[in-house]
């Protein structure tokens, strides 16, 4: 459901008209803590296109799933959660990533750099068998 045009931003009566939705919905969203759209000198609101995206998917949740405001709230919050989360293991994959080559090029002997000490394994003969 994407009715996105141009970058910029848009009135809360150009909002509704492009959503099939009226302003008080809106308003209602925004008193939730569901949108936050920016505001004019005039405190006029302004939806930008991150605004619109996010209002999609509310209202996916609403019309095509049947997910109540309350309901909509915990989802929203869970997914900023979830990426939160993602960008925290992807900060943490490079350090790690970061850590280990500058180990290895500080390292004259390859196991000196090794994040896991590595044991020598110790040669031995094979076991003998005993002739009959």
């Amino acid at each position: 459901m994407t009715k996105r045009r141009s970058k910029g931003a848009y009135m809360i009566s150009s909002v509704a008209e492009m959503y099939g939705i009226h302003p008080q919905t809106l308003r209602l969203y925004e008193r939730e803590g569901l949108l936050k759209p920016s505001r004019t000198e005039g405190n006029t609101r302004l939806y930008t296109d991150e605004d619109l995206q996010r209002l999609e998917f509310i209202l996916n949740l609403a019309r095509d799933l049947g997910v109540n405001i309350s309901g909509i709230a915990i989802i929203l919050q869970m997914r900023e959660r979830m990426e939160e989360m993602q960008r925290q293991i992807q900060d943490f994959v490079k350090y790690i990533q970061e850590e280990v080559l500058s180990r290895a090029n500080a390292a004259t002997d390859p196991s000196r750099g090794a994040i896991v000490p590595i044991r020598r394994a110790m040669v031995t003969s094979p076991p003998q068998t005993k002739k009959r």
